[in-house]
């Protein structure tokens, strides 16, 4: 604070007090304060919904099996007195496996004989008693034409043995048709102990040898003695889950791969569709022919699918982003009209940086680029196009 005097021309002397404020060296250099600006709608960056079919191709497991695979079990019991295949052999339809031995089917087969011969003697004998019926009825007819020479009574009695013997002759036949059954059973039998292939194919499994006891027992805990599988044909099973059973039909080439030949691709045929959903895996069986003329390919195989996925109209996509996760719900932010809302979506599946949404949404429409809880619905906002 300083003091002067200053005397005006001619005037009185004017006492003034001047106040200076001190400069410091932090005050040195400072600019002047700038005008707070003005506050506004935010702005977020958009994109917008896109239409388009669905064509995705997803990695499905598979598992190759037999086409066929049997596990043999003889139909008699019996001693096993030969086995001519082992685990690996190539075996052709028809070809003998196994020869069995039992010898209580002779003596079977010996007393089946031995009844036929008597039933077909019973048979002769009545045959032989209703010729001579017969014959005595004729006897007594032309006698009768005589009248008082035969008793009407004679005759009539004549009669009723001659078709008694009939009801004998067709009771004979039958038995001895039954007779013959059984001896053809038994010689059926007989023939059962000789194990066959039921076709093509290669023993995958051996559980006896010679000398062993086996039956046609072939409940659980019963091992088979032979088992044939025909891996000339694979069939490609296929669990599908339900989301992507839309556009399966049979016919479809598909390529899958497994790991025995890594880099290569082999490709099967849909077949068959079980057309029924497993309740406790909701998926559903969808079988592939698979051709495997050259024995590369095993059965009981895993494999990976490139199993196509497509929809019968197209679908909403919109950038993974977009999508926004709370704990009660699933949503994108879509702007109309300069202010927010929240859609709730279902995603489906994705295809590159897009996924696929379903919802209350609408090809065109604006959503937020980043979808996050942080913009509420309702707020008015600023957009600008996303790259």
């Amino acid at each position: 604070m300083r003091r002067f005097q200053v005397r005006a021309a001619g005037g009185p002397i004017l006492v003034g007090t001047l106040l200076v404020a001190a400069c410091g060296p932090g005050s040195r250099g400072q600019q002047p304060a700038t005008a707070a600006p003005t506050t506004g709608p935010p702005t977020i960056d958009v994109v917008q919904v896109v239409e388009r079919p669905l064509d995705v191709t997803l990695d499905m497991p598979g598992e190759l099996d037999a086409f066929e695979d049997v596990a043999i079990y003889p139909r008699v019991t019996g001693y096993v007195k030969s086995i001519g295949v082992d685990r690996g052999s190539h075996v052709r339809a028809g070809q003998t496996l196994a020869q069995l031995e039992a010898p209580e089917l002779l003596a079977q087969r010996a007393e089946a004989e031995s009844k036929l011969q008597a039933a077909e003697a019973q048979r002769g004998a009545v045959q032989s008693k209703a010729d001579a019926d017969a014959s005595t009825l004729a006897k007594l007819t032309a006698a009768s034409a005589t009248p008082g020479v035969i008793a009407g009574n004679d005759l009539v009695l004549a009669q009723k043995s001659v078709e008694a013997d009939q009801n004998q002759i067709a009771a004979a036949a039958r038995n001895v048709d039954a007779a013959r059954q059984a001896l053809n059973s038994v010689t059926q039998m007989q023939t059962y102990l000789t194990v066959t292939a039921p076709f093509d194919g290669v023993v995958t499994e051996r559980n006896v040898h010679p000398g062993a006891l086996v039956g046609p027992n072939s409940g659980a805990g019963v091992n088979p003695i032979l088992r044939v599988v025909n891996r000339s044909r694979l069939r490609l099973v296929v669990p599908v889950p339900d989301a992507y059973l839309a556009g399966v039909t049979e016919g479809v080439v598909m390529p899958f791969t497994v790991p025995a030949y890594p880099g290569e691709t082999f490709s099967g045929k849909v077949a068959r569709i079980a057309q029924a959903v497993d309740v406790k895996t909701r998926t559903m069986a969808v079988e592939m022919d698979v051709q495997n003329a050259d024995g590369r390919l095993s059965p009981g195989s895993f494999c990976q699918v490139r199993w196509p996925v497509r929809r019968r109209g197209p679908s909403l996509f919109v950038p993974a982003g977009s999508v926004a996760s709370t704990t009660g719900r699933t949503f994108v932010i879509r702007v109309r009209n300069g202010r927010t809302d929240w859609v709730d979506v279902k995603t489906g599946l994705s295809a590159g940086p897009l996924v696929e949404v379903f919802g209350d949404l609408r090809a065109g429409d604006e959503v937020a680029a980043r979808g996050t809880d942080e913009i509420r619905a309702g707020t008015e906002v600023r957009t600008k196009q996303a790259a």
